[in-house]
């Protein structure tokens, strides 16, 4: 099979999708695709059986949410445009704002529509390691409205509020974070009719605490008395994907270099980003097996590289290599930098059979244009 492309796995997006049923169940709350990880609509069948909607982060995924996978559909935006607002409106059942400001702006508009009205809150916890770059909680974000800066003359608009403040973080973090928004924002609540507690929560890791998430919700449940919606993307596809890649030539520069036809720049962006070196089946860490290369993109950019790997044998041209937990944040995130071709994406469903979601052509790199 020519290779590059994505394979995502039936069995394993199931397997995630029950657990995250089974928390809806136990938690008493709603559970939503957040399409910014993971935009495979062919795919939304089978997550919309388990799922209770999804998020949106503008017009186009709110229209492929709506047409795609039905059951509720969220938006949440830095700022909105007029125009964009009032296509929301027809597309959306939740629209949440960043700022007070834009809820007085559109909030009647909303109305209108019956779409139901929700603020993005900061509260001002940040509990990430590493990754600056994905914390909402840093000193000078953008994303949400502070305590100094809530307007209690919006809460007679507001039938919600939202924080999103983690990435690839366990329960803990959650209840921390929980707390803190509760020390400063509590005592909105109870005028509340939902709680969105955002993304980041990897509920379908192997050491995610699960009970601990459950008696979070369940305990706002009691507390306050509203609905509560979690939006994860990665854990809907955790480990659901991989991405399939040959050695195109070595060289050898003060270590050995295997070129792929596949490129952290172009196909899995989040390897240069967070930066993230991905899981390659059959390899170790550098110096662990007899032979180590450092693995490269085709592009001309210098820093294209996604990492350095050690392998039982000397790699060779024409070598496939599988890289792990790549449906997230690859697809919806490539690109055709250098007129790189994107991967095809494939199916390998319960029975079997591999079914070709999608391939590209040049006319996809022309026509973007």
């Amino acid at each position: 099979m020519n290779t590059p492309y994505f394979l995502i796995e039936e069995e394993k997006l199931e397997q995630n999708l029950r657990l995250l049923r089974s928390v809806a169940e136990r938690a008493g709350c709603k559970i939503l695709l957040a399409q910014k990880a993971y935009s495979v609509y062919q795919t939304y069948p089978t997550i919309s059986n388990y799922l209770d909607g999804s998020t949106a982060s503008g017009v186009y995924e709110a229209r492929l949410g709506r047409e795609e996978f039905g059951k509720e559909v969220h938006a949440y935006s830095p700022a909105f445009r007029e125009e964009d607002v009032k296509e929301l409106a027809s597309l959306c059942d939740h629209i949440v704002f960043n700022t007070p400001a834009q809820v007085k702006k559109y909030a009647p508009l909303c109305k209108k529509k019956g779409v139901s009205v929700g603020l993005r809150i900061n509260p001002e916890c940040s509990t990430q390691e590493g990754h600056a770059i994905y914390d909402p909680c840093a000193p000078g974000s953008r994303l949400g409205t502070t305590l100094a800066n809530f307007d209690e003359s919006v809460l007679p608009l507001l039938d919600g509020l939202h924080f999103h403040t983690l990435c690839e973080q366990n329960s803990d973090d959650l209840e921390v974070t929980v707390r803190a928004f509760c020390d400063k924002f509590g005592k909105y609540l109870p005028r509340m009719k939902w709680l969105n507690l955002g993304g980041g929560h990897h509920i379908t890791r192997a050491d995610y605490d699960v009970d601990r998430l459950v008696r979070i919700v369940r305990g706002l449940k009691e507390r306050y008395g509203v609905q509560v919606y979690l939006e994860p993307g990665e854990a809907v596809v955790l480990n659901a994907g991989t991405l399939h890649a040959r050695v195109l030539d070595t060289l050898h520069n003060g270590l050995d270099i295997a070129i792929l036809d596949v490129s952290a720049a172009c196909h899995m962006p989040d390897v240069l980003e967070m930066p993230y070196r991905p899981p390659l089946f059959g390899s170790g860490e550098a110096g662990e097996k007899a032979y180590t290369y450092r693995l490269a993109g085709p592009t001309c950019l210098a820093g294209d590289v996604i990492g350095d790997y050690s392998f039982d044998s000397p790699l060779k041209e024409g070598d496939e290599l599988v890289f792990g937990d790549m449906a997230l944040y690859t697809m919806v995130k490539t690109n055709t930098f250098n007129g790189m071709p994107l991967p095809a994406i494939r199916y390998l469903g319960k029975d079997g059979k591999i079914q070709t979601l999608r391939e590209f052509s040049y006319e996809d790199f022309k026509n973007r244009l």
